[in-house]
């Protein structure tokens, strides 16, 4: 809308004259261009004061002085829109416009003189639908994401067994105490390094960024734990800023970020190498290996024990049945005398009874012997007749004359000579 569409000047008479109109009244004085703007410009400006406007933004321009031009429009007209120092305004909830977003403007309509054109003159811009914040966010991770700073080859692994972690949060925080309560619960002997930095405010990103820095700069842990509790999107924004996005991606030293809830995300979740959904979740995860070899040794402990036991049990079993079968050579040695005086016993026992057999049977013998002997034929009267050389002779042919002979009596032997 410029002065030409404003019926200022509708009750003029027209001149009859073809193409020409009557010159003014004598006595009339003529509204210069600018009177006419500056009146227009007041009674608009009065009108139409701190009002909301809804539409659609198209012919964005913004300009290297930092201000903002564009056209918000509907179905059926449109309004010139300019924001002074909207791309230099340092708020939290500042997001990018750009042409087809549905936004509502808040601000005075007024005019433009030099072109004659009025303009919406805005200091609040808010989208439709999701609020400023989420806007931001959404427009934020979307940039970092095509800049591949969401990208999982980019990430690097955690240490499996770290021994030194730096905790990058608030002293105050409850959250540092629940990191703190969980990692001397799993693991008592790793060290830990506090960075303190603000986790909350305006000055919160650059202490977080600063904290990154230096524990990549002076070597502070193997790992970094970004970590702050819980809060509103409001509360958890410093966490969402793109130089901290940045600043995490280009860190040296894998960084775990724990900010939150479960259920809140913030732009550090996405760039961090590992996001835990609490700050106690956060100290899990970077212990869990500790956690794992502590549980694996504490089986194998078991386990080793019970082959120990096992071992013992089966030897002791064996060992039993050696000591049972093995005895003591004092024990042989009493068993040995004690069967060498039964050997000798039966010995004794068997040739006693041997002797009896055979005096027994010698007594037979002699018995058989004595009534078979010449000794008790000569008892009877009978003699022995030998010769010189102890012969028997049976015959008395067997003599000579003049021969020696031994006659052998029951008690006792005589000589004798024969005469024939």
């Amino acid at each position: 809308m410029n002065n030409n569409d404003l019926p200022l000047f509708s009750n003029q008479a027209k001149s009859d004259e073809p193409g020409g109109v009557n010159s003014a009244p004598r006595g009339a004085s003529a509204m210069t261009v600018s009177e006419v703007t500056a009146k227009i410009k007041n009674n608009l400006e009065n009108e139409f004061y701190e009002i909301w406007v809804k539409g659609e933004i198209s012919n964005y321009k913004p300009a290297a002085s930092g201000h903002v031009y564009f056209s918000l429009k509907d179905e059926t007209a449109s309004i010139a829109v300019a924001a002074f120092g909207w791309n230099k305004r340092k708020t939290k909830a500042t997001f990018d416009l750009k042409d087809g977003l549905e936004v509502l403007c808040r601000g005075n309509v007024s005019v433009y003189p030099p072109r004659g054109n009025y303009q919406l003159l805005v200091d609040a811009i808010e989208p439709v639908g999701a609020g400023a914040l989420q806007l931001a966010f959404e427009q934020l991770k979307e940039k970092l994401m095509k800049d591949g700073l969401f990208d999982q080859k980019r990430k690097r692994p955690l240490p499996k067994y770290p021994k030194k972690l730096a905790v990058i949060t608030s002293p105050q925080a409850a959250a540092l105490r629940d990191v703190l309560t969980v990692l001397r619960r799993r693991a008592p002997f790793v060290e830990v390094v506090l960075i303190p930095a603000l986790v909350q405010g305006e000055d919160a990103p650059a202490k977080l960024i600063q904290a990154v820095r230096v524990a990549n700069r002076y070597k502070l842990g193997e790992a970094i734990l970004l970590t702050r509790g819980g809060g509103s999107i409001e509360d958890l924004w410093a966490f969402n800023h793109e130089e901290l996005a940045r600043t995490i991606a280009a860190s040296e030293i894998p960084l775990v970020s724990a900010v939150g809830h479960e259920v809140d995300f913030t732009i550090a979740d996405f760039v961090a190498d590992l996001r835990a959904p609490t700050p106690s979740a956060g100290a899990e995860i970077l212990t869990q290996h500790w956690v794992e070899l502590r549980e694996r040794t504490r089986q194998n402990q078991v386990r080793l024990l019970q082959g120990f036991r096992r071992e013992l049990q089966m030897k002791r079993r064996i060992l039993e049945t050696l000591a049972a079968k093995l005895k003591s050579p004092q024990a042989q040695l009493r068993e040995k005398i004690q069967k060498t005086d039964e050997l000798a016993m039966s010995l004794e026992r068997g040739m006693r009874l041997i002797l009896e057999r055979k005096q027994t049977g010698l007594e037979r013998l002699s018995l058989k012997l004595n009534a078979l002997s010449p000794l008790n034929v000569l008892s009877r009267g009978y003699a022995l007749v030998q010769d010189e050389k102890g012969h028997v002779v049976r015959h008395a042919s067997d003599a000579r004359a003049k021969q020696m002979l031994k006659l052998r009596f029951s008690d006792g032997e005589i000589e004798v000579r024969t005469t024939e």
